[in-house]
């Protein structure tokens, strides 16, 4: 996408502001503290975030400037409840709010119909997994989601598989200058009897890889860097990070 080339709801991209992590973080201390402004200039900054977001909407055959103003909803929310005190990017907190919004969008306009009780047993655990993630930085399980709707877990997997359309682990849902987040980034490490084997070949798989594969993962999805602090700290450049990076997912993936 090419983001010189995109007008969208009367907003030119080409004039839209990059934002660093430090002035984010500054502008969601002064918007949650009630000042309009650094909101309004947070709205601004991040609004490539959305547009990027809502590209893999684009097949839907849907209008993009309603998908758009979907987006700026979610992104809206993501900055009224976005908890500043936990080691998480704020993009990493707002795409998933952003497609979320986009989903329930998409869900109530869907020809498809989910029974009413169904898509209200989803709305409402849609709302605990946005509380929890705004509060604690993280995605629940779905025990947990049960546990507070006193429901059956079985009864939340099927609501939320009920509105959910597939997707791949390794698709791409936003790209900040070479730090791309994908599908897998933003799946919760839930450690349950469903998926221990599959973590089980996972660490098989990164025993494989080379040291510097292995630190290079590390640094970017255990403790959340940018691909050019981890060029910093390894000591060299974003286009090699970025290379071994994605090399040692294929590999994983091939294997």
């Amino acid at each position: 996408m090419q983001f010189n080339k995109v007008e969208i709801c009367g907003v030119n991209t080409s004039d839209l502001k990059l934002l660093s992590e430090e002035e984010k973080t500054e502008l969601l201390i002064r918007s949650q503290a009630g000042d309009k402004s650094a909101r309004d200039e947070l709205v601004k900054g991040n609004l490539r975030l959305v547009l990027s977001v809502i590209q893999r909407f684009s097949n839907r055959g849907e209008n993009l400037d309603d998908l758009f103003q979907v987006g700026c909803i979610g992104l809206i929310k993501a900055i009224d409840n976005f908890n500043t005190d936990m080691d998480v990017k704020f993009s990493t907190y707002a795409v998933p709010m952003v497609i979320g919004e986009i989903r329930r969008y998409l869900r109530d306009n869907n020809s498809v119909r989910v029974s009413r009780s169904m898509r209200d047993t989803a709305y409402r655990a849609m709302q605990i997994k946005e509380r929890v993630m705004g509060e604690q930085g993280r995605e629940p399980g779905v025990e947990e989601i049960a546990k507070e709707l006193d429901i059956p877990k079985e009864d939340v997997v099927l609501a939320l598989e009920a509105i959910a359309e597939p997707v791949s682990l390794y698709e791409a849902v936003y790209s900040d200058g070479g730090d791309t987040i994908y599908v897998m980034d933003q799946i919760g490490d839930n450690n349950d009897d469903s998926n221990w084997l599959d973590e089980i070949l996972l660490r098989e798989e990164i025993k494989n890889l080379s040291q510097r594969e292995k630190r290079i993962l590390t640094l970017r999805f255990m403790q959340g860097k940018t691909q050019m602090e981890v060029a910093q700290e390894v000591g060299i450049s974003q286009a090699q990070v970025s290379r071994l990076e994605k090399c040692a997912m294929n590999k994983i993936k091939n294997h």
